[in-house]
């Protein structure tokens, strides 16, 4: 079966790190997809946390048991990624009313370049909201535990 024959949804993202809110959006986009691809966007220009290569290690490990996840890497504009795939779908989550009107403005964007692809945005759980990669960056940078903000299987120290 390919991707063309059933409903798959490109979640794009840096992910750095993957956080417990991007997992509770992948788990709610599994409720209404059959596959989620979650796609790590490679800027070789910005120096974050993780390696891309560590990102993605840490994913597809998060994810290994489950065949509806896909993890890869990619160093195009998003919605040129979803057409080489065949991908009619993008998935993005919002946390507040900023995500929301940034998702908004790249949405409309893409609806114009991409008139095929259909942006889906889900919103994360009201206990999520605060959480970002860059505050979880922020907050390991001065030591502090992020262990509530994470999946409860990842350990960071094994990536970075």
């Amino acid at each position: 079966m390919t991707e063309r024959e059933y409903k798959t949804a490109l979640f794009p993202g840096s992910f750095d790190p993957f956080t417990a809110g991007h997992e509770a959006i992948v788990e709610e986009g599994l409720r209404v997809f059959d596959k989620v691809v979650i796609a790590i966007g490679a800027n070789t220009e910005k120096h974050g946390l993780l390696t891309v290569e560590n990102r993605l290690r840490l994913i597809e490990q998060f994810y290994k048991d489950d065949e509806r996840v896909e993890v890869v890497t990619y160093n195009s504009l998003t919605g040129d990624f979803c057409r080489e795939r065949g991908i009619k779908f993008m998935l993005r989550g919002v946390r507040n009313t900023l995500d929301f009107e940034y998702e908004r403005n790249i949405m409309q964007l893409n609806k114009q370049l991409y008139p095929e692809i259909t942006t889906v945005l889900l919103f994360t759980p009201a206990h999520l909201s605060a959480v970002s990669s860059s505050a979880i960056r922020e907050i390991l940078h001065f030591g502090g535990d992020v262990k509530a903000l994470m999946p409860s299987k990842i350990d960071l120290k094994d990536y970075l």
